[in-house]
């Protein structure tokens, strides 16, 4: 563990999720693997070529970019407009949608967080609010970090995305607690390290991905293992 910063009393713990509690590259990479499969079996988007769902993607993303802080409805729009767009009827649309969507979030969903990771957080409990600030759309509610947070709150449902500061506004105020009193630990420089500066919030780098950053400021903290968070316990 790496302090450059001052560290303010503790009031509230808040954690993203995906790499940082859980590996999540080999989770994403099934689910959109179950997404295709399903929408492979459809004769006509067999017919589509290899980049049709990136370019669908990317231009839901131009014509509506009010959406990409939300990848779930982002994820959905997509899919409506894609089928729409290869010449599905508007109900065969509704019924392709939604299965696809429904093949994917079940495949996101089968996460397993390791046990040291649990007990930790069941240790910070006893002390502080615990909660999750997350960009992505994993719902905790589907498996075993069930019933762990005092709160979480989701990118699109919920405010903005980090590196804005909308959901740590909202964190604060949810538990009448200062920003100076969150400390936000994620794997991050461009979301999380630097949302949480932004916000004024501590922040705790796991730096834990091979990944070039463009943000440049420093986290109040640099770990490279989330369980070393036993160390403000």
């Amino acid at each position: 563990m790496l302090i450059y910063k001052k560290i303010n009393p503790i009031r509230i713990v808040s954690f993203d999720l995906d790499d940082t509690l859980y590996n999540n590259h080999p989770i994403i990479k099934t689910a959109i693997q179950a997404q295709l499969n399903y929408l492979n079996e459809l004769t006509l988007w067999q017919q589509q070529p290899a980049n049709f769902w990136s370019h669908c993607r990317d231009t839901v993303a131009s014509q509506h970019p009010e959406i990409i802080d939300d990848v779930t409805a982002w994820r959905q729009h997509t899919l409506r407009f894609a089928l729409q767009k290869i010449g599905y009827s508007a109900q065969d649309v509704e019924h392709h949608a939604t299965q696809a969507y429904q093949a994917f979030a079940e495949a996101r969903s089968q996460i397993i967080v390791n046990e040291p990771v649990l007990s930790l957080l069941n240790r910070l409990k006893q002390q502080y609010k615990v909660i999750a600030i997350t960009n992505g759309n994993v719902d905790v509610e589907r498996f075993n970090l069930k019933g762990i947070f005092d709160l979480v709150l989701m990118a699109g449902r919920d405010g903005k995305a980090k590196p804005h500061a909308d959901l740590f506004n909202q964190a604060a105020q949810h538990f009448n607690a200062s920003l100076n009193s969150i400390l936000h630990v994620g794997d991050s420089l461009d979301t999380d390290v630097q949302g949480a500066n932004n916000a004024g919030c501590m922040s705790v780098w796991l730096d834990n991905q091979t990944i070039n950053y463009q943000y440049k400021g420093l986290a109040h903290i640099t770990i490279t293992d989330v369980l070393a968070l036993e160390m403000i316990l």
